[in-house]
């Protein structure tokens, strides 16, 4: 909803994005949420592991979390220039590898995790599955660190409105706006989170491989889709037919792969 003028708002929180600065070297808000989403992912990971039946080896999620964290730095990047901006980086070329300046996309940094997880299952001779399984449970928690940075950088909020939480951020204009980046934590976040340890602690969903991944595409898409309709659309795009956003579009394939791998399990239970 559009505000002409705003009734009631929240004063943006001043948090500095930079947590600690020493001479020419800054610890980020925005770094610490990316560390403490793998720290605690690998951690979950291992747990999920040794409780739900040793799928695989602590040394092989150890591995793996190191090549998922060059196919998210790779797939986020490259996905952000192919995705969202594409006739800049094309005009600047050497601008696509400036990272220090902004610009991840989720669906690229997903595309790149899968690339990296069928490379280094194929390389261990293991069942990709199983493997995905445990990162889908565990990416849930990267990804409620990440939205509350955004939210701390008061980067990618939500369009104007006239709500007692609408927010005035620092750099969206006079007018407040939904917290979106808050709406997607808690989605994508918590909610997620906790859908997906039901499922692999009380329901055996790791014994059956790919409904943890089905589940977690389907309910990032829904989610994701959900907030975009609140969510200021990037500049540089706007919004596309119908209304619809970039991320909408995006996340339209990981429904619909999501609900395959959901199909498949159900399809061969006995």
């Amino acid at each position: 909803m559009i505000a002409s003028a705003p009734l009631a708002s929240l004063t943006f929180p001043q948090i500095d994005p930079v947590l600690l600065q020493l001479g020419p070297f800054a610890v980020r808000w925005y770094a610490l949420a990316y560390i403490a989403g793998l720290l605690l992912g690998w951690h979950y990971m291992l747990r999920l592991n040794a409780r739900r039946g040793h799928l695989t080896t602590s040394e092989v999620i150890s591995d793996l979390l190191t090549w998922a964290i060059v196919g998210v730095i790779l797939g986020g990047r490259l996905g952000y220039v192919l995705f969202y901006n594409l006739p800049y980086y094309s005009a600047n070329p050497l601008q696509a590898f400036a990272v220090w300046q902004g610009g991840m996309s989720f669906h690229g940094g997903l595309l790149g995790v899968t690339a990296a997880m069928i490379w280094f299952a194929q390389r261990r001779r293991l069942e990709l599955l199983y493997l995905s399984d445990l990162v889908s449970c565990a990416a849930p928690l990267g990804l409620f660190f990440g939205r509350i940075a955004n939210f701390i950088n008061g980067e990618l909020y939500g369009r104007t409105a006239d709500l007692p939480w609408a927010v005035i951020f620092p750099h969206g204009g006079p007018l407040p706006r939904h917290p979106s980046q808050l709406y997607e934590a808690a989605l994508e976040g918590a909610v997620l989170f906790t859908v997906l340890a039901w499922l692999a602690w009380r329901r055996g969903a790791l014994q059956r491989p790919g409904l943890s991944t089905g589940v977690y595409l389907c309910g990032y898409a829904l989610a994701r889709a959900l907030v975009e309709l609140v969510r200021q659309p990037d500049v540089q795009i706007g919004l596309l037919p119908w209304g619809t956003t970039m991320g909408q579009w995006l996340s339209l394939p990981m429904l619909l792969g999501g609900l395959y791998l959901i199909w498949r399990v159900r399809r061969t239970l006995p």
